[in-house]
C-alpha cells in the first residue's frame, strides 16, 4: 500500500476555516501559511476546497491556489463549485495540479466524461461527502448542505467507470470529531474500487492511521 498524507483545507472567504459534521465553521487564520507549514513538514499534497462556492456559485480559489504555487512546491489539488468546463481550465491555469468535483459531479454524471476527455483521467478527483443512515451511505452535496437518494457504493463504481483518477471520501458524521474514520465503509468500498482513494473525516492521530493500514486491500 502506498500511504501519503495530504491535508485538506477547507475555505471560506480566503480564510481556513474548521468545523464538526461540516456545521458551524470557525475561522483558524490565513491557509496559505497552514500550507506552508504542511510543505515543511512534509506533506505529499495539499487539497483546497471553497466550502461555499456551490452555495453561492461562486469560486474565489483561484488566487489563493496562486499565492500557494508561489513558493509552495508541493502538488495541489483544488474544487469548490466547479461545474463547467471553463473553471476546470481556470483552476488548472491558477496552479493546481488537479481539480475535484462533487456537487458538479452528482448534477451531472456526464460533466466526469467531459473532463477526463479533455483533461485526461489524473487531472481528476471526485469528492464524495456522505452519511450513514441505517445500514446505508448516502451522498451529499454542497458541502453537507443537500441530501440526495444516492447509494454510495453505487456512486463511487460510475465515478470509476466513468474515468475519474481517484476519490476523495468524507464522512460528515466523522468530520471534526476526532474519533477516526468510518472504518466499515473504508473495507467496503476499497473491494470495489481499482482506483485509489483519499479518506477524510475523524482522523487525528497515528492511531487511526494504523487503524486504515489494516483495512482489506485498502486503494490509497
Amino acid at each position: 500500500m502506498h500511504l501519503r498524507i495530504i491535508p485538506k483545507l477547507d475555505i471560506k472567504n480566503q480564510n481556513l476555516v474548521k468545523g464538526v459534521h461540516l456545521e458551524g465553521l470557525r475561522v483558524l487564520g490565513d491557509p496559505k501559511k497552514y500550507a506552508k507549514s504542511y510543505y515543511d513538514d512534509g506533506a505529499d499534497e495539499i487539497i483546497y476546497h471553497d466550502v461555499v462556492a456551490s452555495l453561492y456559485q461562486r469560486n474565489n480559489i483561484l488566487s489563493l491556489v496562486k499565492r500557494t504555487s508561489e513558493n509552495i512546491f508541493l502538488p495541489m489539488v483544488a474544487g469548490g463549485g466547479i461545474n463547467n468546463m471553463k473553471q476546470v481550465e481556470e483552476v488548472l491555469r491558477s496552479g493546481a495540479d488537479r481539480v475535484f468535483i462533487n456537487t458538479g459531479a452528482l448534477n451531472n454524471p456526464k460533466f466526469i466524461d467531459q473532463i477526463v476527455k479533455n483533461f485526461g483521467s489524473s487531472t481528476l478527483v471526485v469528492s464524495i461527502e456522505f452519511v450513514k443512515l441505517g445500514n446505508n451511505y448516502i451522498c451529499r452535496k454542497d458541502f453537507g448542505r443537500e441530501e440526495t437518494n444516492i447509494d454510495l457504493i453505487s456512486w463511487a463504481k460510475e465515478v470509476q467507470d466513468r474515468g475519474a483518477g481517484e476519490l476523495i471520501l468524507t464522512s460528515i458524521d466523522k468530520d471534526g470529531t476526532g474519533k477516526g474514520f468510518d472504518l466499515n465503509i473504508a473495507e467496503k468500498i476499497s473491494k470495489h474500487l481499482k482506483i485509489p482513494f483519499i479518506l477524510n473525516g475523524g482522523i487525528s492521530t497515528l492511531g487511526h492511521i494504523e487503524d486504515i493500514l489494516n483495512v482489506s486491500n485498502p486503494s490509497g
